[in-house]
């Protein structure tokens, strides 16, 4: 329903802010992280939102970058996993860190999340793989696949950054600007993220 919300920060608490839009005041609900780097009191903001509908609940989540609202997203398509869940790991592991913990099957680092144990990380890997699996196979079939051979490194952040939501010729153009080779997976995918924000 809402893109964004843009307008003077009015309040800030432990887990949502208020935003004043021509006199409307938004409550919209936020990581710690984001409510950390939101900005000051007065000053005017800008956070991409998530209209969430539930029978018993309806609220508005607000992000920093559309990074952390995919991700917010992908984790609303696990089972098991809700908003208030997914709002506490995303003050808890930023969206490259999480894409590398699902492409890596790195269990241990979703399980020091609050809230999040080994069944839960288990799951959140397992559907999301799958998902990015079934993105694979449209994206080959739709789209000509590339002649450059990528190496390991190379795959790892394209399967992250797809975790995203990113798909393939995005991630291409972008990786043609990015020295692959002399990074780290996580220092990679931090650089691509920053390009694709562009």
């Amino acid at each position: 329903m809402f893109a964004y919300i843009k307008g003077n920060l009015e309040e800030k608490a432990s887990n949502y802010v208020v935003i004043d839009v021509s006199g409307i005041g938004y409550k919209i609900y936020m990581s710690e992280t984001a409510i950390q780097n939101i900005g000051e009191i007065n000053n005017l903001v800008k956070v991409h939102t998530y209209y969430y509908v539930r029978e018993d609940n309806i609220s508005i989540y607000g992000f920093l970058s559309n990074e952390e609202l995919k991700m917010f997203e992908l984790l609303l398509s696990v089972s098991g996993i809700g908003a208030k869940t997914a709002i506490v790991m995303l003050s808890n592991i930023t969206p490259s860190s999480f894409a590398l913990a699902v492409i890596s099957n790195d269990i241990s680092n979703l399980t020091k999340i609050p809230g999040i144990g080994a069944k839960s990380a288990q799951r959140i890997v397992l559907e999301l793989k799958d998902k990015l699996k079934t993105e694979q196979a449209i994206t080959e079939t739709n789209e000509t696949k590339t002649d450059i051979e990528k190496d390991n490194v190379s795959n790892e952040v394209i399967d992250a950054l797809q975790i995203l939501g990113y798909n393939r010729r995005e991630i291409n153009k972008v990786l043609e600007k990015i020295d692959v080779d002399n990074l780290k997976i996580e220092d990679a995918i931090k650089l691509a993220l920053k390009e694709l924000s562009k």
